[in-house]
């Protein structure tokens, strides 16, 4: 394994249970994410290192940004679109609600494709069970739409920079694949699935992702404390090290998307974190290379 040494600076110091789905604004130089089970968006200000956070209804899980001030995002019960007004309020309001497969489920890992349709996948919050219920839909014009099914923790969502193919991964332990689907840039629809990484050969399970300007996949390295850099063509680039355990989803952001913004998860219950004191918070590297823009929601 390449492991390149590249310094991550400490952006906000946060105790957030699942810091999850990160996204750069650029129009505001700021970077927004969520804490899933605190059902909060979290916003970072890069010139004034301020933060702020706002109160969704239930637990908002992935985020797609859709004009200013305004968001998509996958939910408990359902897709979502999400108000942030000046004076600090939300409003959250029902876009279409999802019949789970199954009891105790959620949205998990989501984000738009190239051409602005939201994609995000759900899942069985106990992870204990491994219930395969998980599945990836589609939200676009034509409503919402189920892709993909029997999953048990959908993750990784990403895509290339000619949109042409679509990355997905199972973060479960009894899985920890990565798959990569040519992706139908016209109709939004994922076919040709085939393992582009096992990352049972890698240390840390598949979590939250982001694609480069080169193409290549990046991928959180969950319990691993690792951020994977892969090619085109799977092969591991270099691994970036954060503080913390489980990072959980990385976003490239800054003045020149050059900064690999890394969230990060806090364990509950019993978990010694005397040597993570910083797990929860929210990282930036400095990797060499540059990410894209987020496409908004169309």
């Amino acid at each position: 394994m390449s492991q390149a040494f590249v310094k991550a600076e400490l952006i906000v110091d946060a105790q957030h249970a699942v810091g999850e789905s990160p996204v750069w604004v650029a129009a505001e130089q700021a970077l927004y994410w969520v804490d899933i089970p605190a059902c909060a968006l979290n916003r970072w200000d890069a010139a004034s290192g301020q933060t702020r956070h706002w109160q969704a209804p239930e637990m908002l899980a992935c985020i797609a940004p859709a004009g200013a001030g305004r968001w998509v995002a996958g939910m408990q019960t359902g897709v979502f679109s999400l108000a942030v007004w000046p004076e600090g309020a939300l409003t959250a309001t029902s876009v279409v609600s999802v019949a789970h497969t199954q009891g105790g489920m959620r949205f998990n890992d989501g984000r738009c494709d190239r051409q602005g349709r939201f994609l995000a996948g759900t899942m069985v919050m106990d992870m204990s069970l491994a219930a395969p219920a998980g599945q990836v839909y589609r939200l676009d014009a034509g409503g919402l739409t189920s892709l993909l099914g029997g999953f048990i923790t959908p993750n990784g969502m990403a895509f290339s920079p000619d949109g042409k193919t679509m990355y997905l991964s199972d973060s479960h332990p009894s899985v920890q694949q990565v798959w990569a689907f040519d992706y139908d840039i016209a109709t939004g629809t994922p076919s040709n699935r085939r393992v582009f990484i096992d990352m049972n050969e890698y240390p840390g399970r598949p979590d939250g992702a982001a694609v480069d300007a080169d193409g290549c996949y990046w991928i959180c390295g969950n319990d691993a404390g690792l951020i994977h850099r892969f090619t085109p063509a799977g092969k591991l680039d270099r691994s970036l090290a954060v503080p913390v355990k489980k990072p959980a989803m990385c976003a490239f952001g800054g003045a020149g998307l050059d900064t690999l913004f890394v969230t990060s998860i806090r364990p509950g219950g019993d978990v010694d974190l005397s040597d993570q004191p910083l797990a929860g918070s929210v990282f930036a590297l400095r990797p060499g290379v540059r990410g894209l823009p987020e496409p908004a929601f169309v």
